[in-house]
């Protein structure tokens, strides 16, 4: 099992008439990496909506066919998502579109509110009917609500802030405007920054503004409301500094793409820093490090130049196997394609093997397995995360505790489940050379909650507890 972030959005606006569905598309599909199970296209045409939005990857669900029938316009607001269980529905696909009498309003969202269920409870109560299994939902409707009570579809993102809690990083597109907004503890990463032709653009990543040709400007502040229209750039900023920044560590360790910069801190360093710190916790005698692809590759170069142990390449990646790979055979089966081992690189030697996680075991197992099969002579695992201990309520797909392996073994009995000589993870109190110091989030592998998470739900339970709604509903 691999863990999994919900999504990656991407907003375009531009005061003439332009192709901001190609530029969209373009910023989608180097956010790939964050969502494979669904995307979508808003495109405002002054005012008028084109949308396009379904389950499949960027490059399937946006063919050449679909992009000519796009029509240009000033504006845009695109989503590539990962859905947990029970969330593999076309409804759930985002951006989410929203009519009432104010107009109209497109949204796309990264993250999870931690108080969720309480508000979708509280809306249901009174009258809200809901069509998706999303907290994306839960956020249109009480911006909704807000901008019937306000003047403006502003001041009704900055009202709702006072509501929802936990991670968000949102961009909205109403008629006129482009809005993105992120939650005051940062949890997740989104900045901006402008063309060559003065059309600016909003992304979860760096990478996806270099995709669409854009220069990055700079991070949007934890708390920072944005927004671009026919006046200008407006910024506010009455929720930045109301609460301690908190990024997931996750995404240096693993979400983000390698050729990302998140708050000032280049993803590929991050990781590589990640193994020099292993090397340093915990050495070994080996023969040549190698990485898992592709997250672990960046940590296996730092442990290497740290250790002095060789770098070489051991596994390659099968990059043509998608999610919806068919398993005739278990998920045994599915390792085995998606990964091979180069045998002459590893035969009769002791191999540092460098992954940036272990969930259930099961994988990392048979990992090992293939390497034995290839003829190495030991395993010696290293991974670039603490041990996995706690749910998640900001948004990572974290399995349950009952069926995370560190929740029930000891380091050694780990490493005599999956096979390997030794094992040894990121210390929990050097995750802050990371990401350079800077306030960050860490509670799955600590506990310790940036918010009151006593009332929420995790992303997992979430969706399990809709998914069994809905089922009953159907009934």
């Amino acid at each position: 099992m691999s863990i999994h972030e919900e999504c990656g959005v991407f907003g375009v606006y531009s005061d003439h008439p332009a192709d901001v569905a190609g530029i969209s598309y373009y910023g989608l599909y180097a956010l790939q990496h964050r969502g494979q199970e669904s995307c979508g296209i808003v495109v405002n045409d002054d005012g008028v909506f084109f949308s396009h939005k379904d389950l499949g990857l960027v490059g399937d669900v946006f063919t050449e066919d679909v992009m000519r029938k796009i029509p240009q316009g000033r504006m845009a607001v695109g989503h590539t998502r990962y859905g947990t269980t029970g969330a593999a529905s076309r409804r759930n696909c985002q951006p989410i579109e929203v009519n009432h009498q104010k107009g109209r309003m497109a949204v796309a969202h990264n993250g999870n509110l931690s108080n969720a269920a309480q508000l979708r409870s509280e809306l249901e109560m009174s009258g809200a009917i809901f069509h998706t299994s999303t907290d994306t939902e839960t956020i249109a409707y009480i911006v909704t609500r807000e901008r019937l009570r306000s003047g403006s579809i502003e001041e009704a993102v900055d009202r709702a802030m006072d509501t929802i809690e936990g991670a968000y990083s949102l961009i909205i597109m109403s008629p006129q405007k482009l809005i993105c907004a992120r939650d005051p503890h940062g949890f997740r990463p989104l900045c901006f920054g402008v063309t060559e032709d003065g059309i600016y653009v909003v992304a979860s990543e760096t990478c996806a503004l270099a995709a669409a040709g854009a220069e990055y400007i700079r991070d949007v502040e934890p708390g920072e409301i944005i927004i671009f229209s026919r006046k200008g750039i407006e910024f506010r900023r009455r929720h930045c500094g109301t609460q301690p920044e908190k990024l997931c560590i996750f995404e240096y360790i693993y979400f983000a793409r390698p050729d990302s910069v998140i708050e000032g801190v280049p993803v590929h360093k991050a990781r590589e820093n990640a193994g020099r710190i292993l090397a340093q916790t915990h050495p070994t005698e080996a023969d040549i490090v190698i990485g898992v692809p592709d997250s672990g590759l960046d940590a296996a170069l730092g442990f290497s130049k740290e250790s002095g142990i060789p770098y070489g390449i051991g596994l390659i990646k099968n990059k043509y196997i998608g999610r919806t790979f068919i398993e005739p055979g278990g998920r045994h089966d599915k390792v085995r394609i998606k990964l091979s081992v180069i045998e002459e690189a590893v035969r009769g030697k002791r191999v540092v093997l460098v992954d940036d996680s272990i969930v259930r075991g099961t994988t990392m197992g048979r990992i090992s397995g293939l390497l034995r099969e290839a003829g190495a002579s030991e395993i010696h695992i290293r991974i670039s995360a603490p041990p996995f201990m706690y749910p998640c309520y900001y948004g990572t797909d974290i399995d349950s505790q009952e069926n995370l392996i560190a929740c029930r073994y000891s380091i050694d009995e780990i490493a005599s489940i999956i096979g390997a000589e030794s094992l040894g993870y990121l210390p929990a109190d050097r995750l802050g050379e990371l990401c350079g110091h800077k306030g960050y989030c860490s509670a799955c592998f600590t506990g310790e909650y940036p918010t009151d998470v006593s009332g929420g739900i995790s992303r997992d339970r979430f969706e399990r507890r809709l998914s069994e709604m809905a089922e009953e509903t159907d009934e």
